[in-house]
């Protein structure tokens, strides 16, 4: 009965479709109906998600052309289920707050964006569910389609058109790879399911698909060099469209490489040597720009890139184990990057839900002017500190146990004979521990900032919090990075089984020790308990408050009080404060080589007001002529690679509408020089 919840899903998207299209935006109570069917949609499939994974039941439907094999169709197995389990979880708050945002905003003019969002979740489970490459390519395109309509809209808010098309530009190269790699598979197996792709070799018919599908999938979840559009196309995005595409699409992609890795099996040694690399260096240069962006959508973008390099690099633990003939290590990779794809599409989409809030209600999303307005929204607020909490890493939240888990994934080198494998680990796990560090110091500040800060600096800002289904979803996803972590052990269980067509679920199930005790696979490994730590931390805390207070001798909350992050004073009032731009000044030069810092001095009215300009706000006390000091980070892959390709193209571009003449007697020439070259070729061979 597993496609019942499904058909009821579908009816719902539907149903979201035409209420959009037929009732439109100008009524306010109508608008968020669409979104709340979209909720709906998303606890189908997690209902149908938790039937295949928990009863394993596998539900197919589909037709075959002419009795070939060749055919198109939907299929619902223990990695598809686990999948969907994951979208409709993220989904439902998701939508909860797409529909309060829909509702408060008065940006909303158009009637298509609660179309884009329905089609988004509709294409989302084409894609998990797809039995063939013709069903999944045609998901896949689709949803580079929609990203390319969330990215662009509205089209007259200024940067869109650049935003959309630098997303639809990596889209469609991942597309191309997708593509290319796929037909590869189709031509070498003479077949379209994905279970008959498998059980080849050589470089032709496995190892250029292999690297041609990691690249398709690397394009849609950010690995470098092809996240650049991460940071533009999520910016862009309105409000909550931003979590939908970050925090919900986004696990489509890992889909794809872990359906790649069921159906291809054994990977070459150079592609995992490159994918824990690239993986690496993905990880340290996300949080290298998240730690120093002073706009806090493109923080939280930068944020998910890094989050790519984690997850991708425990994906490339689980081939390590392939490669090697190791379950068990296969099993720890596999786990820790499930762990830590679950924990950054809760957490990046608590932030985005979050952030869209406070742009709702100061109309900016600059920090500098988000100071404290999380005090003043209880639940966006709090949700945002446990979401940035969360991404740092920390107990006991569950960034906390993913990343420990991919930390200890990572510290099973010794296991590898290879020793070219065991030194792209090394580097791999030393590219993260510095990752850890550096996160931790990227979200302290941004939680200092619009939580911990001082009043924002525009006093008209409505400080009203979101609306009740916007709460409600708020606080699922916060609550989500709590539990969580409190119930890893049945999470851990419940993953297993999900996994189990990759890896058998009794080796993944040894990570729960005993009952509430967690080990990376590997008995003899060290060990930890996150639902102990949900019982121990609390009690210490509490602890530790009464007797401080008893030897304080019941003193302890008569003292001074000033404001939050204010340094050290006499008690004056003075407009000096951390900003932004001088918290992340630390990180901006100890990371210099990654970020290519560039400093200048120049005249203040020629230097904007933007990130990388720190002004002296007395400056106008002094006659001498106003300074500003700004500091210039650059996109490496950005400027370096695809800058110089897209001028070389230009120019070629320019070249070749040379030709265009217009000269029919030019035409036939060309006609008549490409009929020689094909028949030169044809004799040859």
């Amino acid at each position: 009965m597993t496609w019942l919840p499904l058909l009821v899903a579908a009816v719902c998207l539907v149903l979201a479709v035409l209420s959009d299209l037929i009732l439109g935006v100008r009524n306010g109570v109508c608008r968020p109906l669409p979104h709340w069917l979209c909720a709906a949609a998303g606890a189908c499939c997690v209902v149908a998600g938790i039937l295949a994974v928990l009863s394993g039941h596998q539900w197919s439907w589909g037709t075959d052309w002419l009795s070939t094999g060749w055919g198109s169709g939907l299929r619902l197995d223990h990695l598809s289920g686990l999948f969907l389990t994951l979208i409709g979880i993220v989904e439902v708050p998701v939508a909860l707050i797409f529909a309060s945002w829909a509702r408060m905003t008065r940006a909303l003019r158009r009637r298509s964006l609660a179309t884009f969002h329905a089609s988004t979740v509709a294409v989302l489970i084409t894609i998990v569910l797809a039995r063939d490459v013709f069903t999944f390519v045609l998901g896949w395109e689709g949803l580079t389609l929609l990203f390319y309509l969330l990215a662009g809209y509205p089209r007259h808010r200024p940067g869109r058109a650049r935003a959309s098309l630098m997303t639809v530009g990596i889209s469609k190269v991942g597309g191309a790879a997708l593509l290319m790699g796929l037909l590869l598979l189709v031509a070498t197996n003479h077949a379209t399911g994905w279970q008959q792709l498998g059980g080849t070799s050589g470089f032709t018919r496995h190892g250029l698909p292999y690297l041609l599908l990691i690249v398709a999938f690397a394009a849609k979840v950010g690995l470098a060099p092809l996240h650049v559009w991460m940071p533009e196309g999520y910016a862009a995005a309105p409000g909550p469209a931003r979590a939908l595409m970050s925090g919900v699409a986004t696990l489509v992609g890992f889909y794809g490489l872990w359906r790649t890795a069921q159906v291809l099996g054994r990977p070459p040694l150079w592609l995992i040597v490159i994918i824990l690399v690239m993986s690496g260096i993905t990880a340290l240069l996300g949080i290298a720009h998240t730690t120093i962006q002073q706009d806090l959508r493109r923080l939280i973008s930068y944020s998910s890139v890094e989050n790519a390099g984690l997850i991708v690099t425990g994906y490339g633990v689980g081939l390590t184990g392939i490669f090697v003939g190791a379950p068990m290590i296969t099993a720890v990779g596999m786990l820790a990057a499930t762990l830590q794809m679950i924990t950054h599409a809760v957490a990046k989409s608590a932030l985005f839900g979050a952030t869209a809030t406070f742009e709702l209600r100061a109309g900016t999303t600059w920090l500098d002017h988000l100071r404290g307005l999380g005090r003043r929204m209880p639940v966006s607020g709090a949700v945002f500190g446990i979401g940035a909490v969360t991404l740092a890493g920390l107990p006991p939240t569950a960034g906390f146990v993913s990343e420990w888990f991919l930390l200890e994934a990572l510290l099973q080198q010794f296991r590898v004979d290879s020793l070219i494998l065991r030194l792209a680990l090394a580097v791999a796990g030393a590219l993260l521990a510095l990752t850890a560090g550096f996160a931790t110091v990227a979200f302290v500040r941004i939680i200092g900032l619009v939580i911990l800060g001082a009043d924002p600096d525009q006093p008209t800002a409505e400080r009203r919090d979101t609306g009740v289904s916007g709460r409600i979803g708020l606080i699922l996803l916060g609550g989500s990075c709590l539990a969580l972590s409190a119930a890893a052990p049945w999470v851990i269980h419940y993953l297993a089984r999900g996994l189990t067509e990759i890896v058998p679920s009794m080796i993944t199930d040894h990570a729960v020790s005993t009952g509430w005790v967690l080990g990376p696979v590997f008995r003899d490994f060290s060990v930890l308990s996150p639902t102990w730590l949900w019982i121990e931390l609390p009690t210490a805390a509490v602890l530790t408050a009464f007797v401080a207070w008893l030897l304080s001798g019941r003193t302890l909350a008569h003292v001074r009080r000033v404001p939050a992050w204010r340094s050290a004073t006499d008690g004056r009032t003075t407009p000096m404060r951390y900003t932004p731009f001088g918290y992340a000044n630390p990180t901006r030069r100890v990371l210099a080589s990654v970020l290519l810092t560039r400093s200048s001095v120049q005249a203040l009215e020629n230097i904007p007001e933007q990130a990388g300009t720190d002004i002296d706000p007395r400056a106008h006390e002094h006659p001498t002529p106003r300074l500003g000091y700004r500091v210039d980070v650059v996109e490496l892959f950005d400027r370096y690679g695809y800058q110089p390709l897209l001028k070389l193209l230009d120019r070629v571009a320019h070249t070749v509408t040379r030709v265009q003449s217009g000269r029919l007697d030019a035409y036939l020439g060309y006609m008549l020089g490409a009929l020689i070259i094909l028949i030169s070729i044809a004799v040859l061979r």
